[in-house]
Order: structure tokens, then sequence, then C-alpha cells
């Protein structure tokens, strides 16, 4: 098979170079097939036969500009230059790697080499893609970001997410789809019904091209003119690499699933043996030269082998992983001043956001009808006409793109914030949050400054769709933050500090208190610390432990009965301010715990174990939790008071006091 290599005209030390691009990675790859058969690496994903891809686009690209690669794409690493020994190390799980043994194979990125590495769900990073070339339009940089994908991502969700806000937005993303033949053993037939991949693209009106994925120098030449006009007239362009994947999916697989007359066919284009054909014919590559470039490329193997396996193991400690969950940064906390307005809870959460946005120039607020709308609860009402549509973006109804392209705007050092519109609709969302932003500080120490705004709570006959409060779901998952405040002025200053922190923040607003509650709130930009409990009451009788809604039926049930109580809002859930707990627990003897969650694995089952593992010998009576029942929110208004536990919670607490 030979491909035609004369369209356009390279010099010979470009096509040299094209070559020795293919070259080291395949030499790469043969000798980590040996490794793995000698039990020196766990896994291995074979990129062999679809070298011309990976290199030719790494290759148009500008080492400035970011590649989101996947697991069959090592041209992308050796092609950014990263020394082969970091590369080893990281197969290894060695320190000298990019994830300090955390994570494994191509499942890193790093801002050193302008490389964002692949999730095993593969379809978040074509949202992630997004966000970063935002964030190049945000700043006027003409640059393009390329992300790479198999066809068996194609059918994600999160492809078709990402391909319509590029499209949409205008944003400068090569969505570049590996068409293999094969999602591990799937056949490209049982995989989607149209004839080509590229033809997806006119649905979002998007421009697309086919590319014969075994011919270097197409991709190489048509990458690079499509790329340069790009960065002229920044939009998204679906490039369909036909190619093929010649072994497993990995290893393991095997590849008995293919015909052997189409492993046989695939095999006569091979990118790397075609094209050292067609340069030994034109005289640009001789047969010394041949043998000179993969001895050195040996020797330079061989040699960053040898130090990846004198690299001693991962040498840590459980103090040293924990501290890797979160970024840690300096929280200076910043003191309201005396000059205060009294504000409803949803007035207090546009003003501390509407102040952060002025705080932070580059910040930028995603959402549903956020911009002339204003958002369903009108908090961000007139922020668009002050700030621009630019940094106030109405999105498509896409959840878990828009929070893929938050990450992406991260890795490009821009904060944002995203609005769901309700809470419950974080689940179209749910796996790039506890995926993407919860851990991908601990892998390989990219932060996610984004924070989540969660409407959230029953009692306003919103029914089962629109009235959760689903703070449960993330703070059992390390790397996230979670606060949920009760009151104005907690809500300005926590938000704000929230927004500050580079960490991903889930922030809960209870729909029902945003025009119940008035507090005095400072005028000014003011920040609390995440974390700190508060002492709203205080009394010897018992411990009150609550947040959200709950510390205001709470306020209303003392009142009524009288009693002398320790009332503690807790505001932030993770972190959770366990001292200010156990303080009130060992002075009162008596505890009860309130959420308006359903019971069953909710945070007060927590907060209840660690009382009892903590505070067992200073407990006069049981630890009391009170929460909703095991059943969705109903809408009906009397329904709805049944589920809701504030009215069982006065005579639980009743109950604990006459113990």
């Amino acid at each position: 098979m030979n491909f035609d290599y004369s369209k356009p005209k390279l010099d010979a030390s470009q096509l040299i170079d094209l070559y020795k691009a293919m070259l080291k990675s395949r030499m790469i790859e043969e000798k980590m097939l040996i490794l793995l058969r000698q039990g020196k690496i766990s896994k291995w994903f074979s990129g062999i036969g679809q070298e011309a891809i990976s290199s030719g686009i790494t290759l148009a690209m500008r080492e400035d500009e970011y590649i989101l690669p996947m697991h069959r794409n090592l041209s992308v690493f050796t092609n950014r230059k990263i020394p082969l020994y970091r590369l080893f190390s990281q197969w290894q799980g060695k320190m000298n790697g990019f994830t300090k043994g955390r994570d494994r194979s191509f499942h890193f990125g790093t801002q050193e080499f302008k490389i964002v590495g692949m999730i095993s769900h593969l379809g978040p990073q074509l949202g992630v893609a997004n966000g970063i070339a935002l964030a190049h339009k945000l700043k006027n940089e003409e640059k393009v970001t390329a992300v790479f994908s198999g066809e068996g991502a194609t059918s994600e969700g999160d492809f078709h997410e990402a391909l319509n806000v590029a499209s949409v937005w205008s944003l400068p993303v090569l969505f570049c789809i590996e068409n293999n033949g094969y999602g591990l053993s799937t056949p490209v037939s049982e995989q989607f019904n149209c004839e080509h991949i590229a033809d997806k693209g006119k649905g979002y009106g998007m421009e697309s091209h086919i590319i014969e994925g075994n011919n270097i120098v197409e991709v190489y030449s048509r990458v690079a003119e499509i790329t340069k006009s790009i960065r002229k007239d920044p939009r998204p362009v679906l490039l369909e690499f036909k190619t093929f994947r010649m072994r497993g999916h990995e290893e393991a697989s095997g590849t008995k699933y293919v015909p052997k007359e189409l492993l046989n066919e695939w095999s006569r284009k091979d990118p790397i043996l075609n094209f050292q054909e067609f340069l030994r014919n034109e005289s640009i590559l001789s047969e010394k030269e041949e043998v000179a470039i993969k001895t050195e490329f040996a020797h330079e193997i061989n040699d960053n082998l040898d130090i990846a396996f004198q690299e001693k193991e991962v040498n840590s400690s459980l103090e040293k992983e924990l501290s890797d969950v979160y970024k840690n940064f300096d929280n200076q906390i910043i003191d309201p001043s005396k000059k205060v307005s009294k504000i409803r809870l949803v007035d207090a959460i546009s003003q501390g956001l509407y102040q952060s946005m002025e705080r932070h120039p580059e910040l930028v607020i995603m959402g549903q009808d956020i911009a002339s709308y204003g958002g369903v609860f009108k908090i961000t009402e007139g922020f668009a006409k002050k700030f621009g549509p630019e940094r106030v973006r109405n999105t498509p109804i896409c959840e878990s793109s828009i929070i893929e392209a938050a990450f992406g705007l991260s890795v490009s050092g821009v904060k944002s914030v995203v609005e769901l519109q309700f809470g419950d609709f974080v689940t179209s969302g749910f796996n790039p949050v506890v995926n993407l932003l919860a851990k991908s500080f601990y892998r390989w120490g990219q932060n996610a400054d984004v924070v989540l705004r969660m409407p959230c709570g029953a009692g306003v006959g919103a029914g089962p769709f629109h009235s959760q409060t689903n703070e449960a779901w993330f703070t059992k998952t390390p790397g996230l933050k979670v606060v949920y405040p009760a009151f104005p002025a907690d809500a300005k200053g926590l938000l704000a500090s929230a927004i500050e922190d580079p960490n991903p923040v889930l922030f809960f607003e209870h729909k029902q208190l945003y025009r119940s509650v008035y507090q005095e709130v400072s005028d000014d930009f003011y920040t609390i610390p995440i974390g700190k409990a508060s002492l709203v009451q205080e009394g010897e009788e018992i411990s009150i432990i609550t947040y959200g809604a709950g510390v205001h039926w709470a306020i209303d049930s003392l009142e009524k009965l009288k009693l002398k109580a320790d009332l503690i809002d807790l505001r932030s859930l993770q972190p959770l301010d366990t001292e200010a707990i156990y303080n009130s627990v060992k002075k009162t003897g008596k505890v009860i715990i309130l959420q308006e969650d359903s019971l069953f694995g909710g945070i007060a089952s927590d907060i209840s174990a660690l009382i009892s593992e903590h505070c067992f010998e200073f407990l006069d009576a049981p630890v009391v939790r009170i929460g909703s029942p095991e059943m969705p929110i109903p809408f009906a208004k009397n329904l709805e008071e049944i589920y809701l536990p504030n009215k069982r919670f006065e005579l639980a607490l009743m109950d604990l006091i006459n113990y």
C-alpha cells in the first residue's frame, strides 16, 4: 500500500522529522510490550498503527497550545519532548512520573508540556478542551486546543454536548476523532449508523473533514492548514481520522474478534513502513541513516529505562497523601465592615457574587438563563449588563459539558462559578464533579478552581425533581468542599470564600430561605472561613447540630419550647468543624442532629458516629438523628409536610430532654 506523500511538497528535513516522530513512539511501544510480558509494567494500551495521527497533530500545533490526548497517543507525549525516563517512571508508578504513583499509564497531565491527560470515562475531556479554548478566547489569544477521542466515545453524551457548546460559542477547538474500527470488541457498525463520524458535524453547524489517518504527510499538512485558519477565525472543527487498531484494546484483550483479512488489509497500510519505503525510494533516507536513527532511539530508550528502573519505589505517608487531596492556599480572612443593610438571603448571594466579579476581573459565571434573564431566581439580574456576555454566559442545557468547561477554564488559570438551575440537575453532570473536579489535584496537581451553586431544598411545593437537598452525594467524595449557609451574612461571606478557594466547592442555597430570611449584612466584600461552624445560641440542656433550613426550624422550636440549648449551625459540611461539635457535646451531654435530607446515608449518620467514637464517655443519652423518611419529595403541601422532619424534630427534642 503506497500513500500519496507528494502534496503538499515538504522538504527533506521536514519529512525526516515526521518519520522520526512516528518511529520513536513505535520503538517505545515495542519495548513496552516486552516489559509487559516480563511483568515490569502493569498494563499497556497500544497505539501501534496509529502513530501518524498523534505525531502529525502534535507537530502541527504550537508548543504553547494545549493537547488533550488519550491512551493510544504516545506520540503526543514524545513529540512534546517529555524526558523518556519520566514517562517510564509514570508507567511504573514512581515519583519521577507525573502522578506520584497515584494513577497509571496516560491518566495524567502536565502544565509544563501543555498536556491534559485523559480520564477513563473518555468523553469529559472534550468538554475540558472547550473550557481551555474559551479561556484563550476571553484572553484574546490566537491559540487552538486539540482534543482526541476514539470513535466509541462519540456515542457518549459528552461528545454531543461538547460539540454543541463549541459550535454555539465559536470556540477554537480541534476535535480529533481516531476512527480505529473497534471500541474494545464492538465494531463501528454497532456503534453508529452513519457512514462517517465527520457527518455528525453538520448537525452542530460545524466544519468537518475526513483525513487519511495513516498518511503522516496528509495528517500534518491538513492539521497545520486548519489550525492556522482557526487561530485567525476562531471556530471548532471536527476531524475524523480513518485508521485501525492493530492490537487489542489493551494487551490482555487480544484481537480474536477481528477478521484476519481485515487485519491483513490494515497491516499493509502501516503508517511507518509505508512512509519509510517512500523516503527510501525518494533517496531521502538511506539504509545507513535509518540504522543510525534507530540506534540512537534504542540507546535513548534503554538509557532512560535504566534511570526509571533504578529509581526507588514511591515513599509516602498517609499524612502526605491526605495533604495532596486539596490545594493549599493562603486564606486571608477579610472582616466585614460596619456599614450594613438588612437584606434577604437571595440578595446576599447576589451581592457576594457581584463583588467577587468585581474583585476578580477574569471570573466567569456560566449557567442556564443567567444573562439577560438573571437566572430563574434572579440572582444574576443585571450582571450581563455590568460585566458583559463573555463573563456572564448563558449555556445550552448541558450540565456535564459546562462543568467540564469550568475545569478547562481552571487549567488556563480562570476562576468560574457554575449555576445549576436546581441542585437536582447536578445529576446530569455528576461524572465530571466526582471524577474530574474532585480527583484532579490529587492525581496530577491540577486544581479545579470551580464553584457550583446549588439551589436546593423542599418547602416550596416544587416536587421530586426540584426539591432535593443532595449534599450527602458529595460530602463523601474526597477532593470536594461542601458549604451550606442558613443566614444571609454567612451566605455572602462563605460564597466569597468559596470563590477565593482554588478547590472545587459545592455551594448549597436553600430556596425556601431565599426570600424568607432577612439579616443585617455588611455592604462591602468580606469572607468567612470555610470549615468553621457557628454557635447560633448557647445553653446547657442539649446540643442541636444542624444546617440550612434546619437551623431555622431549631430556632423556632427552642423559642416555642423555652429550651436553653447549644445550637450549632455547621455552615460547612466538608470540611466539618468537629472541634465545635465535640466541645458542645462534652458540655451538654445530650445531642440531636437534624437534617432535611432523608436519614439513611446522610451526614447526620457520620456526625453521630464521630460523636460516639470521640465523646462516648460524655454522653448522658443516645445520639438522636432526625431527618426525612426514605421516599422522594412529594409535591402537594400536605404531603410535603409529612415528608419534612421539622415537626418530628420537636417531639424527638423533648423526648431527649426528658431522657
